[in-house]
């Protein structure tokens, strides 16, 4: 214990000598700063690549003709703004489809429901189901009603959004906790703090052994209308027809390309985004932005002449809604190359204004005596103009967790996120919804970031 007291003061004082050495090597590049993000703020080409994206290809989940005709495109997008190494990694995935759906209150009147089903979801028979709904707000609500509350009915969790990881847990895990008690479907308040009757998708999980049943999110508004008719006394019955389900798994890829770096080109700073999307909306905030701000980013690093110490790898990872497989397969292609990548970068939190990044660790510890967060701090000081200075201990998106898994440092670029799950999984994913000021922002702090990072002597 006395070693560990005497040893701390050391720790601090060789943290604080450190962070005075990455300030003052970094100050170098501030005239370099300041052309990418004048270069940045200036720029139209990714947003004219954002909205083909949205407006022509649209919506692209997992199997879809949208992916592969977005996997295609992206690659010859590359291949346009000068990047080299442009290929593709063959990559399975799964590939579940909706069909069509719906629901309508029965009882005691009849009245539509708005649902959209969530993804890997089953079928309903044939005919639909037709049962009464029990609504909870929360687990404990359902563990209480127990087998005899619960079998051969709806459940319906109207849980209120309190946080995107706090309330998800509903629709990742809903439907199996509900079929444990013996229910026949699970319906899900949609995973948003607002809403104009509008559901939002996402995936759901069922255990390898567990009974599965069809669930489907529900509009915020719907969910409080039938929870309230219940409370009221009266006895809600729901018909639900559903035709989802999974085909054979479909042929995708992750597509990457390089600006490859003039004295240790086989080290790699990897940026990117995942191209997939859900099959609803145009998935222009989630991801769309976050792979056209990344591909931009590397587009104008390349357009100034700038040229890295190291390789920046721009990476499209696809099947991030309903798999990971993406990522994985990038993992793996890399295999004990994983060793030379100095830092990942991830941008999956929409395209709104940028506050800072992420920094993924297992504890504060980490954080102080990671040289990368050291120098990212640095390099914060230079992105004032962005509004991206926040430099904090987070979590690492999932396209980039397999390689902070072995040992990469990853960054997640982080925005306000005001808006963002409004939209999100839903039909209004829309380009129309990217402020174009907001979306240069971010492309500026990508470019910054990622070029600082990769030329760091």
């Amino acid at each position: 214990m006395r070693l560990r007291i005497l040893l701390l003061p050391a720790l601090a004082a060789i943290t604080a000598v450190a962070a005075d050495t990455n300030t003052s090597a970094a100050a170098k590049y501030r005239a370099t700063a300041d052309k990418l993000i004048d270069a940045a703020l200036a720029d139209d080409a990714g947003l004219a690549r954002l909205e083909y994206l949205c407006y022509r290809i649209g919506n692209r989940l997992s199997g879809s003709s949208g992916l592969e005709q977005a996997v295609a495109w992206s690659a010859e997008e590359m291949k346009r703004a000068g990047l080299e190494n442009v290929r593709t990694i063959p990559v399975k995935v799964p590939r579940w489809v909706r069909g069509r759906e719906s629901a309508e209150i029965v009882a005691p009147f009849h009245r539509p429901l708005y649902v959209l089903g969530l993804g890997g979801s089953v079928a309903t028979p044939a005919g639909g189901i037709t049962g009464e709904v029990v609504p909870v707000s929360n687990f404990d609500e359902l563990e209480k009603l127990g087998r005899a509350g619960v079998e051969g009915k709806i459940v319906l969790y109207d849980a209120p959004f309190v946080s995107y990881g706090e309330t998800v847990i509903y629709r990742s895990n809903g439907a199996a906790r509900a079929a444990k008690l013996g229910a026949t479907a699970a319906l899900v308040r949609s995973i948003t703090p607002r809403s104009l009757r509008d559901p939002h998708t996402g995936a759901t999980n069922y255990p390898a052994d567990g009974l599965k049943i069809p669930t489907a999110a529900v509009s915020v508004e719907d969910a409080v209308w039938v929870h309230h008719l219940a409370q009221s006394g009266e006895h809600v019955q729901v018909h639900l027809e559903m035709e989802a389900h999974f085909e054979p798994d479909a042929d995708s890829a992750d597509v990457m390309g390089e600006i490859r770096g003039s004295e240790k080109p086989d080290e790699v700073v990897v940026i990117g985004g995942h191209i997939d999307s859900w099959d609803v909306g145009q998935g222009a905030h989630d991801d769309g932005g976050g792979v056209m701000a990344a591909l931009e980013a590397v587009a104008l690093i390349k357009k100034l002449g700038l040229t890295p110490r190291r390789t920046i790898r721009v990476v499209f990872w696809t099947n991030e809604e309903n798999g990971g497989r993406g990522g994985r397969a990038y993992r793996d292609w890399i295999d004990k190359d994983v060793s030379r990548h100095v830092a990942a970068i991830e941008m999956d939190g929409g395209a709104e204004q940028p506050v800072g990044f992420d920094f993924a660790a297992e504890s504060h510890q980490q954080v102080r005596f990671s040289p990368v967060f050291q120098k990212a701090m640095a390099i914060s000081q230079f992105l004032k103009r962005t509004g991206a200075t926040r430099i904090v201990r987070g979590g690492s998106e999932a396209d980039v967790a397999p390689l902070f898994a072995q040992g990469v440092p990853a960054l997640a670029l982080r925005t306000v996120m005001t808006r963002y799950f409004d939209y999100h999984h839903s039909q209004a994913d829309t380009f129309d919804k990217i402020v174009p000021d907001e979306f240069r922002r971010c492309t500026a702090a990508f470019a910054l970031m990622s070029y600082v990072l990769a030329d760091w002597p």
